[in-house]
């Protein structure tokens, strides 16, 4: 009978899981893409040195290493409303809060949510864009001839995800939780393959290689955009 009642939790926690992955976890697994292309192309790029390249690695690494282990597991999923996560779940806790929190903090708290809710919105709008755009621009490395249609590409993908988002979370989620389980084993697959080929590059786990580029940089003039790839991904 307990294994009767635990099965349908355990069918609805990896349902869960991977649906998370198409909502939650997709803009990890892309975001490190473009920021290592805007480390090292365009106006205010740094050079592609071996040392550059290292550093940049490092700083992707251990900005996923905080962000998430740090910011997401240790304090982020453990601010909810019931079960019920993001800023507006919170904001819903404040009329509830009058006894807790007192009348001037409490405005500075309202001020503090609001502008966690407008840096949503925000997010909500450029992000899809922003990784839409970079997922296309990926035609241009196998053909120079798709230079032409990115744009009109992107537009067609983004209306066809806005069309559908009527379904809701749940739906949008069981559709790209698999193909952002597939993108994973991919990216891992491909990843280990070119690590075994050139083990040297486990050398940019090192921290230290963050504070030499940061500080490398801290004195060029194309810092202000270079190195801020790895840095703006992850809000």
């Amino acid at each position: 009978m307990k294994e009767q009642q635990s099965r349908p939790l355990k069918n609805f926690s990896l349902g869960l899981t991977i649906a998370a992955l198409g909502i939650v976890y997709g803009d990890i697994g892309t975001s490190p893409l473009y920021a290592v292309k805007e480390c090292f192309y365009g106006t205010h790029a740094i050079a592609a040195a071996p040392a550059n390249i290292f550093g940049v690695l490092s700083l992707i690494f251990w900005s996923l290493t905080i962000v998430i282990s740090t910011k997401y597991i240790l304090f982020i999923m453990r601010a909810d409303n019931h079960g019920e996560g993001g800023i507006f779940a919170l904001l819903a806790l404040l009329p509830t809060a009058d006894s807790i929190i007192r009348t001037k903090t409490r405005h500075i708290v309202v001020f503090f949510g609001l502008l966690g809710a407008a840096l949503l919105s925000g997010d909500g709008l450029i992000t899809p864009a922003i990784s839409v755009l970079s997922a296309v621009e990926g035609l241009e490395v196998a053909t120079d001839a798709a230079s032409n249609f990115i744009v009109p590409i992107t537009c067609g993908v983004l209306f066809a995800l806005f069309l559908a988002q009527h379904r809701g979370t749940s739906g949008i989620g069981s559709v790209f939780g698999p193909v952002m389980l597939l993108w994973f084993f991919a990216i891992s697959a491909l990843g280990l393959l070119h690590i075994a080929g050139n083990p040297q590059i486990l050398a940019a786990v090192n921290p230290h290689l963050c504070l030499q580029i940061l500080r490398r940089q801290s004195t060029a003039r194309d810092c202000r955009s270079g190195i801020g790839g790895p840095l703006h991904y992850r809000r």
